[in-house]
């Protein structure tokens, strides 16, 4: 079996990663094993294995991730509250998510339908990645940014657009995020307010899912890591697995 090396790649970035995986897949048809979360909000199959598939390979997903909400009492009284801050960002589709938790209450929703997105929609609305993007089209609001691909690059759109007198953009992520926008914004005088909306661990049947994948269908040929948190819970198994199979 062709054993590839590992790719690891951001999920905010289809283009890209097409265009690294088809320089390995197209001339092989092989197993595949994707170390990433089901995408947020989307039914049928994930895009990824359909795509796989219609070049022939077999992709399994496996989940790495598990997340915890937190501080959504807070997140809710910043939300209803605009007037305090310049804009919303947006990098994770589970920020989202927590937004929407919010408005589960029905006497929130109809503030936040009535009132409240519009004043939102006053503001910019910036996002990384067209999954977010489509997320955040569903809360009623209107997203900037969604083709940048990653935080470092919409960090410059916002350094590009906003004046620096505004309030503080609001910034709802989770607690392992990357600190390049809140740097790149901090260091050219853009205001910023963050708050920690969701906790990031290792998803609990991680090690039993890659033990039954290893067992059942062998050393995959190719794997494909999608955040540095999926390289950091699974590649010392993944090697461990791996090794087994080789002996």
């Amino acid at each position: 079996m062709l054993f590839l090396p590992f790719l690891k790649v951001p999920d905010s970035c289809n283009a890209q990663l097409w265009g690294q995986l088809k320089r390995f897949w197209v001339f092989v048809k092989m197993q595949v094993l994707l170390l990433k979360e089901p995408r947020a909000g989307e039914s049928g199959p994930d895009p990824y294995i359909q795509e796989l598939a219609s070049h022939g390979h077999k992709a399994t997903l496996i989940p790495v991730l598990s997340f915890k909400f937190v501080s959504l009492n807070t997140l809710s009284d910043k939300l209803f509250q605009p007037e305090k801050h310049g804009g919303l960002i947006f990098t994770s589709p589970r920020a989202v998510e927590a937004v929407k938790m919010c408005l589960e209450a029905e006497e929130r929703r109809e503030e936040w339908n009535s009132s409240v997105k519009e004043k939102w929609n006053s503001k910019s609305i910036y996002v990384v990645g067209r999954a977010t993007a489509a997320l955040v089209r569903n809360l009623g609001l209107n997203p900037l940014g969604e083709d940048t691909g990653t935080a470092d690059v919409l960090s410059r759109l916002i350094i590009e657009r906003e004046d620096r007198n505004i309030p503080p953009l609001f910034f709802p992520c989770g607690s392992i995020k990357r600190e390049v926008l809140p740097t790149a914004l901090r260091e050219n005088g853009v205001p910023l307010e963050t708050l920690t909306v969701y906790q990031t661990a290792e998803h609990p049947d991680l090690e039993k899912n890659l033990k039954n994948y290893f067992t059942e269908q062998g050393t995959p040929a190719s794997i494909a890591f999608f955040s540095p948190s999926g390289v950091k819970f699974c590649l010392e198994v993944v090697q461990r697995l791996s090794d087994l199979q080789c002996l």
